[in-house]
């Protein structure tokens, strides 16, 4: 592939790091002219293209902040160290960010984006992370890729922009498969508000024989049990165990907090945004939840997959918002509050309909993963491969 060398990212483009012009003056804001980028715009574990930001400067702003030109290289230096991403419109960005503008004889941008998405670990190995991580321009000045002439850049380019385009596809199916489901409550079922069928109206102590609260025990290391937190219920109705503590438990008080097939789990303490994730526990290997949680048996009136459904439909987010409102700080629905909450109460036979639809999109979307992490599997070899220097 030709003569590789290693290249400061000093010597690769123009480095500007962003400012945000002041907040106190309301005309830097008083028009969405130009686009502020903040990290928040940029994806993680990919190069994003961005095509438009959430915040905006006006023109009266524009000499005042750091303007980035079209095909310029952000990446982010301060708190999450390494996201990535490509302007493709003029646009203005925060302190968070440091831009390059590559020399277009020595690197090609998209080139560019991912030599520094291959070397995200080195940047977080460096970042001065005493309470926030943080890289000064003259740190990531310093920071060396490696750079092959510019037809391997090309090529190398085009391989992961291919590799990337398979992976957000799959993410993208996976993410039909989500709404899929809430298209099939609306049809089955109808609005929770309108309830055009004219169901029984009830309220979810109606369909519960308990509701009852985890441990507050520490994890340990070790532990005999799996341990269910907060963040292993996710904000779209899912359970996540990529990450699980473990924890002992006396034999007396196993039955007290352990959760087991067919039980709805429900986050009560979190912040306003994230309190009450609820998703269905449906798996065969019992665990113990956290005190953050309050597990949810029901009577022969409901099924879990019905209940998740309702609290995760955006009726039943917008209600949990509502019972937020009022509160500072984190927020909490205890178990009293979480059975007061009105719903629908379908005939079981249509619930059980529903389930075995959700249980079926549930797999199709499991095979989908597998075959998502495969790819990503693959990414990451072709990535060590495109920057090693061998040919791709």
């Amino acid at each position: 592939m030709g003569k590789w060398e290693m290249v400061r990212l000093g010597d690769v483009g123009n480095i500007l790091t962003g400012n945000t012009p002041k907040t106190n003056d309301p005309k830097n804001y008083i028009s969405n002219d130009i686009c502020f980028f903040k990290p928040s715009d940029i994806d993680e574990d990919k190069v994003s293209i961005l095509n438009e930001s959430e915040n905006h400067i006006s023109n009266y702003a524009k000499e005042k902040a750091r303007i980035a030109p079209v095909n310029s290289v952000l990446v982010t230096c301060i708190g999450i160290v390494g996201k990535i991403g490509i302007i493709k419109k003029e646009g203005s960005f925060n302190q968070q960010i440091n831009c390059i503008l590559p020399n277009s004889d020595i690197c090609e941008t998209r080139y560019l984006a991912y030599a520094i998405l291959n070397i995200r670990h080195h940047l977080n190995h460096i970042a001065n992370a005493a309470v926030v991580p943080i890289i000064n321009k003259s740190q990531f000045s310093d920071v060396q890729i490696p750079v092959p002439p510019l037809d391997a850049q090309e090529k190398i380019a085009d391989i992961l922009d291919h590799a990337s385009a398979l992976i957000e596809k799959r993410k993208a199916q996976i993410a039909k498969l989500d709404l899929l489901v809430k298209s099939q409550f609306i049809q089955m079922f109808g609005s929770p508000v309108a309830n055009t069928h004219k169901w029984e109206t009830g309220t979810i102590r109606d369909i519960v024989t308990e509701a009852k609260y985890g441990t507050s025990n520490p994890s340990i290391v070790g532990g005999q049990y799996p341990y269910l937190r907060m963040n292993n219920i996710t904000y779209s109705g899912h359970l996540d165990i990529n990450d699980l503590k473990y924890i002992d438990m006396p034999e007396n008080e196993i039955e007290k907090y352990i959760v087991r097939k067919g039980d709805v789990l429900f986050n009560r303490t979190n912040s306003k945004e994230l309190v009450g994730k609820t998703c269905v526990f449906d798996l065969d290997e019992p665990m113990i939840i956290a005190g953050y949680i309050i597990r949810v048996r029901l009577n022969e009136r409901a099924t879990p997959y019905y209940l998740s459904a309702v609290l995760n439909s955006d009726y039943g987010k917008q209600t949990l918002r509502e019972m937020c409102k009022a509160i500072i700080g984190q927020a909490n629905i205890n178990a009293q509050e979480l059975q007061d909450i009105r719903i629908l109460i379908p005939p079981v036979e249509l619930q059980y309909h529903f389930t075995n639809l959700v249980r079926a999109i549930e797999n199709a979307k499991t095979e989908m993963q597998h075959g998502l992490h495969r790819l990503e599997v693959l990414y990451k070899s072709l990535m060590q491969k495109c920057f090693s220097g061998e040919d791709v």
